[in-house]
């Protein structure tokens, strides 16, 4: 069962998806498995502790940084020591015109896998993308949330299971669960 706080962002994330034409590219996921199911070009995963985004990009035996069309990071960024360096360190792996996605909770107890470091609005995840080095034209952010999930997430048995007869799906900016965002690499 899908966890409600996610609900609207995977919708609304994959629908993102579409409309950059994901099925031409070659696409990289930061110790995460969101992307999985995408239709691709091609899809490699780099995994946390094998590789850290926090140390540098992703290298060829050589040295040479690999390039992607698109990079990926679900709910990955909140755990970083070092989010502003990795988000540097994604926009060394982007092709020029490519993409990077990310998405962070908000309001979701501390579960540290190592660590939980990080909280972020649509508005925070736009400033972070941009002092990385985005345009600020180039980044669409978005959140979603509203007080009955952010409820949800003090309940005991967490991350919470959505039911579609009880789960009220609307937005409160006020009540912020997960944000999101996609930055498009000049």
């Amino acid at each position: 069962m899908p966890s409600l706080n996610r609900i609207i962002m995977n919708r609304r994330s994959r629908k993102m998806m579409e409309e950059i034409g994901v099925e031409d590219m070659d696409v990289a996921e930061i110790s995460g498995q969101w992307g999985m199911n995408l239709k691709t070009k091609s899809y490699v995963q780099y995994k946390f502790p094998a590789h850290d985004i926090c140390t540098g990009p992703v290298r060829y035996a050589d040295g040479e940084v690999l390039k992607y069309d698109l990079i990926l990071a679900n709910q990955v960024w909140e755990h970083l020591d070092r989010p502003y360096a990795a988000t540097k360190h994604v926009m060394e792996m982007l092709r020029p015109g490519g993409y990077f996605w990310l998405a962070v909770p908000f309001h979701i107890p501390y579960h540290g896998a190592p660590h939980d470091c990080s909280r972020w609005s649509a508005r925070g995840l736009a400033n972070l993308l941009i002092e990385a080095g985005f345009a600020e034209d180039q980044v669409k952010s978005a959140q979603w949330g509203n007080r009955e999930a952010a409820m949800r997430n003090l309940e005991a048995d967490w991350p919470p299971e959505y039911d579609k007869d009880k789960d009220n799906m609307e937005n409160d900016r006020q009540f912020p669960i997960v944000a999101w965002a996609l930055a498009r690499k000049a």
